[in-house]
């Protein structure tokens, strides 16, 4: 009997889980579904647009004024711009002495990148194409961010609950706090991401590539050649004499410095020279007897 009653019990008892699961399982099926519902209902389209023109202007400095002036007018701003000039070829012709005149041939580009708002993008960049003597190439790019976000939206929301949750528990462990910061940090993430996009999607961001014609610049410039700037044949020859006689007076007194050196080199010579005349006449002598003998 005890054992029929046992028997009975587990019966139960799995039956019991097994109908807890499929509640649960129902529970998570409703509340994707209810996401998903809820999800098709708030999302909205975000579209982020970019272009990128290149473009031949008669002047670049004049184009880049008039840009600032237009983009101002249409509500948006200048983010970066910068003008160069580079130089394709220079030449220098002698003019006098101590002047050039320097002949110049160089090509001044501009770069401008603007945020304008999305709705007039295609107002400003036939603007643009008026500005211009005839447009090298233009593109726009649409990149849509409504999936990307509404599920950081919907992200940040879910942070937000489960961090009331870890809230309601009474036990404060490190484990819970360290969950709810990161939680919280998230939940900072995702609405910056969609403040980025928000951002985005109201301006559009343009790059702007525009050149010029090559110019001429001529100028008068100073002789940097130092070789023009030496004085005549004439003068630098006498010079040059007046520097040769000074040199030698120079050699002279160096060599009259050295007045004992020679004094020594002239008696050694004598020396050497007398030695070698009593030798010889040694020599001569010794010679001379030898052919009397054998006479």
């Amino acid at each position: 009997m005890k054992r029929n009653i046992i028997a009975i019990a587990i019966i139960v008892t799995m039956f019991g889980c097994q109908n807890a699961e499929r509640k649960a399982e129902s529970a998570d099926a409703m509340s994707i579904d209810e996401l998903n519902k809820e999800g098709i209902d708030t999302a909205t389209s975000k579209i982020i647009k970019t272009a990128d023109m290149r473009f031949r202007v008669k002047d670049v400095q004049h184009t880049k004024e008039r840009l600032s002036e237009t983009i101002k007018a249409q509500g948006g701003t200048v983010a970066e711009f910068s003008i160069q000039s580079n130089i394709q070829e220079t030449d220098k012709i002698k003019q006098s002495t101590d002047s050039l005149k320097e002949i110049t041939s160089y090509r001044t580009e501009g770069y401008l990148v603007a945020k304008v708002p999305s709705e007039k993008l295609d107002e400003f960049t036939n603007t643009i194409s008026k500005m211009a003597v005839f447009v090298n190439s233009s593109s726009m790019k649409m990149d849509d961010q409504s999936i990307a976000y509404l599920a950081n939206k919907m992200k940040a929301r879910n942070r937000v609950a489960a961090s009331k949750q870890i809230g309601k528990i009474s036990s404060k462990k490190v484990e819970n706090v360290e969950t709810s910061i990161a939680l919280n940090d998230d939940y900072v993430d995702r609405k910056i991401d969609n403040m980025s996009i928000d951002s985005k999607v109201r301006f559009s961001t343009i790059t702007l590539n525009f050149y010029q014609d090559n110019k001429v610049k001529t100028m008068i410039v100073a002789n940097d050649n130092l070789y023009d700037y030496r004085p005549a044949f004439a003068n630098r020859l006498w010079l040059s004499i007046t520097n040769g006689w000074t040199i030698f007076k120079e050699i002279i007194l160096a060599l009259t410095n050295l007045w004992m050196i020679f004094a020594i080199g002239i008696g050694m010579f004598f020396t050497i020279r007398y030695f070698v005349r009593k030798n010889k006449s040694a020599i001569e002598l010794a010679t001379k007897n030898l052919a009397n003998q054998r006479q």
